[in-house]
């Protein structure tokens, strides 16, 4: 009876451990309940065409056409060239939303959202995103130093800061850069919210830099179109003079 009431004991014990590791490893293989990471974009920026100051497609005293656009796809600054939807607390620290990313990198969302807003411009006879094997009279860097929700202040707002070089593309040299800075309010504290202030913010700086670039081609294209004055063929008046004299 003792040996009976042992080996019962030992296989009551032995079922029990069973069912707890069973339970168990029920437990790890069930999923969890991770929350989905929701995804935004930036495509709200459209820059309307600005009908006083569009340059002619060709001058009728030269024939010299407007310029032609080469636009880099734009460079991002360390930490602001991932998905990642970035905040700040506090300066020099930056932190990621868990569950809220960009589509894209910016640099890549933003870089068709150049080429529209400078083709709406009406300044230039063809704007070219690279790679292509179109050449231009001009290329345009740009460089994201800044695109942030920051929450260190009283209220939040949304920063974006573009950098933008305007190059010659004959003699590689600087006709001008800029750098365009927008802070816009956050209507929500939600990322949600920050992602519809960072697309004004966007779409701010896209209506400052058509206006950079068509400033610039217009200067060009006016001393493009410089007509040489001809030198005079008649003779000097003091030379006449002296043919008249007796």
């Amino acid at each position: 009876m003792i040996g009976f009431s042992l080996t019962r004991r030992v296989w009551l014990s032995a079922t029990g451990l069973l069912f707890m590791l069973v339970g168990g490893g029920c437990g790890v293989l069930s999923p969890t309940n991770t929350p989905q990471p929701s995804f935004y974009s930036l495509d709200s920026a459209k820059v309307e065409a600005r009908d006083s100051i569009n340059l002619p497609r060709r001058t009728p005293t030269t024939g010299i056409a407007a310029p032609t656009l080469i636009v880099n796809p734009p460079h991002a600054a360390s930490g602001f060239d991932s998905q990642r939807i970035i905040y700040t607390r506090q300066a020099h620290n930056l932190e990621y939303f868990a569950h809220s990313e960009w589509v894209d990198t910016p640099a890549r969302m933003i870089a068709p959202l150049i080429v529209a807003a400078l083709e709406n411009s009406g300044s230039f006879r063809a704007v070219v995103l690279t790679p292509s094997a179109a050449a231009g009279d001009f290329r345009l860097d740009t460089e994201i130093t800044r695109l942030q929700h920051d929450f260190s202040g009283p209220a939040s707002n949304v920063r974006f800061t573009l950098r933008a070089y305007l190059v010659d593309n004959k003699t590689r040299q600087v006709l001008a850069w800029r750098e365009f800075d927008e802070t816009v309010a956050v209507a929500s504290e939600s990322p949600y919210g920050g992602v519809v202030a960072a697309n004004r913010a966007v779409q701010t700086v896209l209506d400052k830099l058509s206006s950079f670039c068509t400033d610039v081609a217009g200067n060009w294209l006016s001393k493009a179109t410089v007509v040489p004055k001809r030198p005079d063929a008649s003779p000097p008046q003091d030379m006449l003079n002296y043919y008249k004299q007796p």
